[in-house]
């Protein structure tokens, strides 16, 4: 017997058009994590912005939106996760707005600080609504489009920033989040229903405030240690303060009635499979394609807006095999833990193709970036799925700060760790600054030489993270998946007894 998707107690009648609205809010977040990278030239030039200047920019906005994720996701749970949605989007408008109509650093730095609190509350809400709306076997391929849009933002982000600074200044690429913003605040309201936990618990505000100050101070450990060294007094205070608050955050949650993150969720095998799946592969991803971008520019010849469209391929294999369903039908017929480690093999050897073909020329990478896209595809909508399946629906908003904070963290780990390797391989302090030292051209062609071999040795140490998380992630998945297979039939056999 099968039941219409208008009398299903989960299933909202207009829940595909729903998903483009929560998608396109979740497109201005991604777009603005990468689209400012462009604009650096002309901040400098323009605002006078030192280089610690350009690195408060960025990292104002990923500092912020990483450590309010948990916090984000429990107040959407909550309060309401339409709530959270409308304001995020609002927080989001008039950061854009302050953003784009900054003439000093300062105020610049501060909009893009209310930004990433807008950003928090997108990403967590957009996740956890799609969640709420579609019934568990459409939920697979809704979380494929929800994943194939992060994907899209990686790729459009650098290509939008670069055609809107050939037409208009550099305030015009947080500009252009308004009509987005007003679009989606519009449709939100008028179609994306109300949803938050039942239970109504007493809000956590010390394990906000712990969660907070925590993941913060830890992100901001890891991506101030390739600029400032690991041993720095700058990166060694704020990561002893990460551990120390973290610690106390866990201390707390495991002692109090109502927690913002149960700790008992750690206890279940298919939560930490695809925790640690999700840590290791957005580590391999994410330093393997920082270190992509330097290939492409460094070693390869090409400038900023070329290496960025011959990235695409990459984003655009996701987003077909995701928008498709094809990649949610791969979910459906080989299960959870055989998709999660299929999907991680191929983006390994998506890496070792990169690592070991791409001297040759981008045709080499060309195939590595396909392989890496179609891994994607598979892998990490499988690991979403688990984690936001394996905690109660009233929690979904924490589910997915969950799921956005293990991204935010291995691919801060993953830029730190794998760049740490390459600088260990090439001794000087970059290549373009080693180039422009040396007239030789032999000493020219050595040095080039001497940087590929590094990034070759750090992408390969990519490709075994994101194998070993792939198996790690699988072997757990799959655990737990007979463990809840054995306790189904215990429960049948005593009813029938």
């Amino acid at each position: 017997m099968t039941t219409s998707p208008q009398t299903h107690p989960q299933i909202h009648p207009q829940r595909w058009l729903i998903l483009g609205v929560i998608c396109l809010a979740q497109l201005t977040v991604l777009l603005d994590n990468t689209v400012l990278n462009v604009a650096i030239p002309s901040l400098t030039r323009e605002l006078d912005a030192t280089t610690s200047d350009i690195q408060w920019m960025i990292n104002a906005y990923s500092l912020v939106q990483s450590g309010l994720l948990l916090t984000a996701g429990s107040a959407a749970d909550r309060y309401g996760r339409k709530k959270m949605l409308v304001a995020g989007l609002a927080l989001f408008g008039v950061g854009s707005l302050v953003a784009g109509l900054a003439d000093t650093t300062a105020q610049l730095i501060a909009a893009r600080a209310g930004m990433g609190v807008g950003g928090a509350l997108l990403f967590t809400t957009t996740l956890a609504v799609a969640m709420q709306i579609f019934a568990p076997e459409e939920q697979p391929k809704a979380i494929g489009i929800w994943a194939a849009v992060n994907s899209l933002g990686f790729a459009t982000g650098p290509l939008i920033g670069g055609f809107v600074l050939n037409h208009f200044w550099w305030g015009a690429i947080f500009l252009i989040n308004l009509p987005v913003v007003a679009l989606g605040l519009v449709a939100v309201v008028a179609l994306v229903p109300e949803s938050k936990s039942p239970q109504g618990d007493r809000p956590d505000l010390l394990g906000a405030f712990l969660s907070t100050v925590g993941m913060a101070s830890l992100v901001f450990a890891i991506i101030s240690g390739p600029a400032h060294g690991w041993t720095s007094p700058r990166v060694a205070v704020s990561a002893g303060v990460a551990v120390v608050v973290l610690a106390l955050f866990a201390y707390w949650e495991s002692r109090i009635p109502y927690p913002m993150l149960d700790l008992a969720f750690f206890r279940d095998r298919r939560f930490t499979g695809a925790v640690a799946g999700a840590v290791l592969v957005t580590f391999g991803m994410g330093g393997a394609l920082f270190l992509l971008t330097q290939h492409l520019q460094f070693v390869l010849g090409y400038g900023p807006l070329e290496a960025g469209l011959r990235t695409a391929p990459l984003a655009l294999t996701v987003v077909a095999l995701n928008f498709t369903g094809l990649s949610a039908k791969v979910l459906t017929r080989l299960g959870g833990p055989l998709s999660v480690l299929v999907g991680m093999v191929v983006m390994a050897g998506g890496l070792v193709s990169i690592a070991t073909l791409a001297a040759d020329g981008y045709a080499g990478m060309l195939a590595g970036l396909v392989l890496i896209g179609v891994g994607t595809a598979v892998a990490s909508p499988a690991m979403a799925h688990a984690i936001m399946s394996s905690i109660p629906p009233a929690k979904a908003g924490v589910g997915a700060g969950i799921n956005g904070t293990l991204g935010e963290f291995g691919t801060g780990l993953g830029v730190a760790v794998l760049g740490a390797v390459l600088t260990s391989r090439f001794a000087a302090e970059s290549l373009p600054v080693a180039l422009a030292a040396t007239d030789s051209a032999t000493e020219k062609a050595r040095l080039v030489d001497s940087f590929a071999a590094g990034l070759e040795t750090s992408q390969l140490l990519g490709a075994t993270a994101v194998l070993a998380g792939g198996v790690l992630a699988a072997a757990l998945l799959r655990r737990a998946e007979k463990q809840e297979k054995g306790e189904t039939g215990e429960e049948s056999a005593v009813l029938a007894a």
